[in-house]
Formats: C-alpha cells, sequence, structure tokens
C-alpha cells in the first residue's frame, strides 16, 4: 500500500469498548448489513484487521424458529436457511447476531438460539427502514410503538445471559425524535450498549446524518453508546468520537467500498497517517473475496454469481477503468468465468502501469 500523512498531531479516539463482560479492542464496529456482512465477507474484514466486532446480516425471528424446528426435526435446511445467516467460523469472535421482529416471545425464543449457536452476543434491529420489514412493524417501525420496544426488550433480556444490545434511528420522522427515550428504555431493561444510526426512518439512507442526536444519546444514558452514520474515512471516524463523545463507531456502507478502513482507522490514531490501496491490493481483495464465496458457496444466503455481481458495483469503486470490470463481470457466466475476467483485467492494468 502507498501511504499517505494527514496530519502533523496524532489524533486519539477510544481503543476499548465493552458490552458488559465483552471487551472490545479497538472501539470500531462493522455494522450488521442485509446482502452484505455474510460469514465471508465478515472474516474478509476480519483477516484485514483494525475491527473490534462483527455483526451478522439481520436475520428474521421467526425464520429462525421455523429453520430450528426443521433441523430438530431432521429435515434438509432450505438454501435461503436463517442458519446460513448464522453460520460463522471460529475466527470470527467476538460475533454477535442482529435480530429483527416484532414479537416479544419469538424473538425472546431465537434470542435463545442465537445463544445455543455461540454468539458472543445478541442484537436487536429498530433501525432498518426497508418498507417490507416496516409493513410488518419491524425494524423502524417499531420507533412508533416505545412500549411494545420495552416489551422486546424486556422479553430478550430475561431469555439470555450473553451480552445484549439494540440499534435504532433517531425517529421515525423530524416531528418524532424518540432516540433518548429509547436509549432509556434500553438502560433500565439492562442491555449493555446502544448503537444511533443518525438519520430518521423517513430519510432512508439520504441527507446527512445528525450526529448531535448521538451527542445527546451520549448524555442521556451511562451505557456506551455507539455512533454510526457517514463514517466514510478515517478523518471522519474521528471527528464522530470527537463531536459525541461516543464509545465506539461502527462502519456500514464504506466498508463495502473501501474493507481497508478499519486498518486504516489504526494507522491514523497510531501515526497520523494510513496507507492507500494500490492496484495490486485491489486485485487481491477482489480476487480472495470471491474465491472464498466460492469456498463457502453453502453457507451463504444466496447465489455465488449474483453476491459476485453485487460486490463488483462495492469493489470496483476506485480500481481505475473499474466501470468496464464492472461490466465484464455482470457479463460473466458463472462463478469461473467471473474470476477469469478479474484475472485478465488486472494483468492488463498492472501491465499497462508498469
Amino acid at each position: 500500500m502507498s501511504g499517505r500523512v494527514t496530519l502533523k498531531t496524532v489524533p486519539s479516539i477510544p481503543q476499548k469498548l465493552c458490552f458488559g463482560p465483552l471487551e472490545l479492542s479497538p472501539a470500531v464496529t462493522l455494522a450488521p448489513m442485509a446482502g452484505v456482512t455474510d460469514t465471508v465477507f465478515r472474516r474478509f474484514i476480519r483477516n484485514l484487521g483494525g475491527c473490534g466486532l462483527i455483526m451478522t446480516e439481520f436475520t428474521s425471528s421467526h425464520g429462525i424458529l421455523a429453520d430450528d424446528r426443521r433441523r430438530k426435526g431432521g429435515k434438509k435446511p432450505h438454501r435461503r436457511s436463517s442458519f446460513n445467516y448464522l453460520y460463522f467460523e471460529p475466527d470470527e469472535h467476538p460475533i454477535v447476531a442482529q435480530l429483527f421482529g416484532s414479537d416479544p416471545q419469538v424473538l425472546a425464543d431465537a434470542a435463545r438460539v442465537v445463544e445455543d449457536l455461540g454468539f458472543d452476543g445478541v442484537d436487536m434491529n429498530f433501525g432498518c427502514p426497508v418498507k417490507k420489514v416496516v409493513k410488518c412493524n419491524g425494524g423502524s417501525g417499531l420507533l412508533r410503538d416505545l412500549p411494545l420496544i420495552e416489551e422486546i426488550l424486556t422479553a430478550v433480556r430475561k431469555a439470555v445471559s450473553i451480552p445484549f444490545t439494540c440499534k435504532f434511528r433517531t425517529g421515525w420522522d423530524d416531528d418524532d425524535i424518540v432516540c433518548c427515550e429509547v436509549g432509556k428504555i434500553a438502560e433500565q431493561v439492562g442491555l449493555q450498549g446502544v448503537a444511533l444510526h443518525g438519520r430518521t426512518r423517513a430519510q432512508g439512507y439520504s441527507g446527512t446524518a445528525n450526529w448531535d442526536w448521538i451527542a445527546a444519546l451520549k448524555q442521556s444514558v451511562s451505557i456506551p453508546v455507539v455512533g454510526n452514520g457517514d463514517v466514510f474515512s478515517p478523518e471522519d471516524a474521528v471527528r464522530m468520537f470527537e463531536h459525541t463523545g461516543c464509545d465506539g463507531v461502527m462502519i456500514g456502507r464504506a466498508a463495502a467500498s473501501n474493507p481497508w478502513i478499519f486498518r486504516q482507522i489504526q494507522q491514523y490514531v497510531a501515526t497520523g497517517r494510513y496507507d492507500e490501496p494500490t492496484e495490486a491490493d485491489r486485485y487481491r481483495m477482489i480476487k480472495d473475496y470471491y474465491e472464498l464465496l466460492v469456498e463457502k458457496q453453502d453457507k451463504i444466503s444466496g447465489e455465488v454469481s449474483g453476491k459476485m455481481k453485487q460486490f463488483a458495483t462495492y469493489f470496483t469503486r476506485g480500481v481505475r477503468n473499474g466501470s468496464q470490470l464492472r461490466k465484464a463481470i455482470y457479463r460473466a457466466e458463472g462463478p469461473e468465468h467471473v474470476l477469469e475476467t478479474v484475472d485478465r483485467f488486472f494483468e492488463e492494468q498492472l501491465v499497462s502501469a508498469a
């Protein structure tokens, strides 16, 4: 990697984050992302270094119980079994499973399954803005029903002994901001931490994350607060810590296009500089990720070729002539053809750059 000096003085951020007995170092975590944070991507991030905690894709509590019944009945799991979302390797620890749903008892039972599977913690999703989730009163839809949130958190807290956290948005819209109230409920029920995405449900992923609400939440509770939203660089991570006083930073979309960001943050706070990936680094990243996808194709949700094409959108950002590579991958038929396409493209790129 090539180096870049960014500051004359070295920035400072917390290096440790504790959710009860679960001690994380550094205090930077990977956000749970549907269709992204499967076992392959999580291990990829873990191997690059600098990430204190990884999390699963958010997983349906109803799906977990249905698949658990099938498993106990000796039936073959579905291709899109919830246990594919929850599959993890020993080298992924510490790892937390994130659940979604709106039935307190179902969520409590699903959390027990998660605990039995050996996860280091369980997290509840009150933040997903997707319509099909919200219309079932899941994700950020629950922000309109604080008594139900309290009922859910109470039921799950009683069901498991592992660390328990939740992630949510500031509110349904700008006229209904409830993040501090949700944080207080979580603290009163006995959760070990909370994470706040500084956007409302109405915003989706548009506009700007309001870090002032992360700061307000931090002032409202004594349990750890993790900030999330618009952290796209090491400088952003430091600014979030400084602006909000949060205990940890959670990174989502930026990790998909720049999986080195966690390592870059650690370099930045240690030296005031961090390395930018070279073309050769990007080549190894794409090739390694795709090969791991093929190796673990029976442990992921979705089909391998589809995943390869999905991640081509993320991974080709910053690649010279990346649009050409994306188009070639989209046209490729089958995983082997995709790998051949990647090899051929970068061999030509690296030769032309020499």
